[in-house]
């Protein structure tokens, strides 16, 4: 249920790293959680993020819960599509990515966790 080609973080983010680049979503277990979703505040290029810093938030009809940043980097692109589709993120999550982040400390997946632990963890 998980893709096995990424990380995830207790806060329900994933993280795809290629080479010194990443892309950051939420998982479809958050999407369940939150709902419709209506709302993604996005950060602006160029912002840089410690691991675990807040870089924006997700509002659904039901609750706003603030995204985290699974790796320490700063971001070099966002997902414009979301400002008019939010609702993009219910439909595919592990498919739509959030912000792309280029990486300060690419060993910083050690401290993140793998898809099956990942689902134990939610289930």
């Amino acid at each position: 249920m998980y893709p096995s080609d990424r990380h995830y973080t207790k806060e329900h983010e994933w993280i795809s790293v290629s080479g010194t680049t990443a892309r950051v979503g939420i998982t479809d277990y958050a999407q369940q959680q939150l709902g419709d979703v209506v709302f993604v505040e996005l950060p602006d290029v160029g912002q840089t993020f410690d691991q675990g810093a807040q870089f924006g938030s997700i509002e659904s009809v039901k609750a706003v819960s603030d995204l985290y940043c699974p790796m320490a980097g700063t971001v070099v692109e966002v997902n414009t599509t979301l400002v008019d589709r939010p609702e993009t993120v219910n439909a595919d999550p592990h498919g739509v990515w959030i912000i792309a982040i280029e990486l300060t400390h690419p060993d910083q997946t050690a401290g993140l966790i793998d898809a099956g632990a990942y689902a134990e963890l939610v289930s």
